[in-house]
């Protein structure tokens, strides 16, 4: 592939980005600095980029609600987002030791 500006051969190159697995390919050009990627990797790692994205991550404190209980209160944020309302039920579940996952159901 050749590049659009001089005509120089473009050389490929794999970028490796910060906490995602797979590699950006991009083309570069040794002459005049122009680069760009390749279509199929860039939409991967935006693909991967969006499951990792939390867009709400608010620290909450565990509290005592009898003897053998514990729960915690919502913060308003977080209702409005899932527009959680009293009776509303949600499923919990704990696919790892450190993570809880709630679900509205």
């Amino acid at each position: 592939m050749k590049c659009p500006n001089c005509n120089t051969e473009l050389r490929k190159v794999e970028v490796e980005i910060e906490d995602i697995k797979t590699p950006a390919i991009s083309f570069q050009c040794p002459g005049c600095d122009y680069y760009s990627f390749e279509p199929e990797s860039t939409m991967e790692i935006i693909n991967e980029l969006k499951e990792k994205e939390t867009p709400l991550k608010i620290k909450q404190k565990i509290i005592k609600l009898s003897q053998d209980r514990l729960g915690m209160y919502f913060n308003k944020d977080i209702i409005k987002s899932l527009k959680l309302e009293s009776g509303k039920e949600i499923l919990v579940s704990v696919p790892e030791k450190n993570k809880i996952i709630l679900q509205v159901v």
